[in-house]
């Protein structure tokens, strides 16, 4: 199977529509499932947003293995599931099946923080389930979205997703917040509290979602597989988009680690740690919307790298603790924007280098490539804290992600590429533009 055949498909079966101005074309499903991320990231980030503190400072985990618990966290037990779960979703056409057991595991999951203390052996087993819920969810969601959405703005789409689920990233550190204003050092109440809001999601998806419509099964196609899903290796666009995501992921450090670095620097209070994750979240959910937008008029490429260069200006913020508090918290906000400008145009991208019925197992193959790569990021960089300073991780990945910033945008300019849909990556053969 080559990229030629590939864009055969793309245009048989999804032929391309006038677009629509603004969010008002976006498809009630989007919306649906947005709402569906929305509880769930409340849920999620209630958790997230304390866990640098409650583990490091509270339960006295080394740099090393928090590293690994974030790392887990952020990446590791996203590529365990993500590629069977997006496999099976595809062989059987049960996207919204697959989703709703990711969504209702994750949940569940939440309860098992209460009963293992302070193990870190146990929490890093806890943790592994929570995220294998997320693993078996985020693909089949993804391509829900891409298939219920039109191509011209596929990027709109999952920038109106991405901006419902930030909502929760911003609601869940502010009641985190509040609860452990009321109750100081209770995180029972916090864990508790996040299991309920988690349950409301479950019930959106199960109730509300639609299954998008597609074509059916071609019976000339070959049924998805391992060996199939594998074989995207082989599409010189999907490829291209694995290799710069995963190249540009390691050396991008986790939130957690970045929030603790401006801890340090600012000196705030361990009571308004959950309040930097708001900060990230309330960026990320101002510009989502605007910038997939931009993407879709102006070219994802660019705005895709434009991200990266916002997370460089983090890493010399963060050190130079001589800006001032303000600028340390400024740099929270330009990581907000870095999420907007990466997430949902990433998924949008690879979404148009894949085939409908190759869908949900590429996407799972891409974020299994890009948990990976995460934990590694993760484990590195708690690993350059525990054996040198502060600074040392930060001027490390500085340097590094110069390097992966020149590698990547080299890889993606490869003009020998025959881009597969109009406006929708970075070029496209019908038209002859480059974007």
């Amino acid at each position: 199977m080559y990229q030629t055949d590939l864009s055969v498909r793309l245009r048989d079966r999804e032929p391309a529509t006038e677009a629509v101005s603004g969010v008002r074309g976006i498809e009630p499903n989007v919306w649906k499932l947005g709402f569906t991320s929305l509880f769930t990231d409340v849920s999620a980030e209630m958790i997230s947003s304390i866990l640098p503190l409650y583990f490091v400072i509270y339960l006295g985990f080394s740099p090393l293995q928090f590293g690994v618990l974030d790392g887990i966290y952020q990446g590791a037990a996203v590529a365990s599931l993500s590629l069977v779960a997006g496999i099976a979703a595809d062989r059987w056409r049960r996207q919204k099946e697959v989703a709703v057991g990711g969504y209702a595991f994750s949940a569940i999951s939440k309860l098992g923080l209460l009963l293992v203390g302070g193990s870190w052996a146990m929490t890093a087993v806890i943790i592994g389930l929570d995220r294998v819920g997320k693993s078996v969810r985020t693909a089949p969601r993804d391509a829900m979205i891409s298939l219920s959405s039109n191509p011209r703005t596929m990027a709109t789409a999952f920038a109106v997703h991405r901006a419902l689920d930030t909502g929760g990233s911003v609601l869940g550190p502010i009641i985190a917040f509040l609860l452990l204003e009321i109750a100081p050092g209770n995180f029972t109440f916090v864990l508790l509290a996040s299991f309920c809001i988690a349950l409301i999601g479950v019930g959106l998806i199960t109730l509300l979602v639609d299954k998008p419509q597609t074509a059916a099964a071609d019976p000339s196609q070959p049924v998805p597989s391992i060996r199939l899903s594998f074989g995207l290796w082989m599409e010189p666009a999907f490829r291209t988009i694995m290799l710069a995501g995963g190249i540009l992921a390691l050396m991008t450090a986790s939130d957690a680690f970045i929030y603790l670095v401006v801890q340090k620097n600012t000196g705030c209070s361990t009571t308004a740690f959950p309040l930097f994750a708001l900060i990230t979240a309330a960026a990320y959910l101002l510009l989502a919307v605007p910038l997939g937008k931009l993407a879709d008029a102006w070219g994802r490429r660019k705005v895709f790298l434009g991200g990266f260069i916002l997370v460089f200006m983090v890493y010399m913020i963060l050190l130079m603790p001589g800006l001032g508090k303000g600028a340390q918290f400024a740099s929270l906000g330009l990581l907000g924007a870095y999420y907007a400008a990466t997430n949902g145009v990433l998924a949008a991208v690879a979404s148009s280098a894949l085939a409908p019925n190759l869908r949900t197992s590429g996407l799972a193959f891409l974020n299994t490539v890009l948990g990976i790569c995460k934990l590694v990021s993760s484990v590195l960089f708690g690993l350059l804290w525990t054996t040198g300073a502060m600074r040392t991780p930060v001027w490390i990945f500085s340097f590094g992600l110069m390097a992966a910033f020149v590698v990547s945008g080299w890889i993606l300019n490869d003009k020998k590429i025959a881009w597969s849909a109009c406006k929708g990556c970075f070029g496209c053969k019908r038209c002859g533009k480059r974007y």
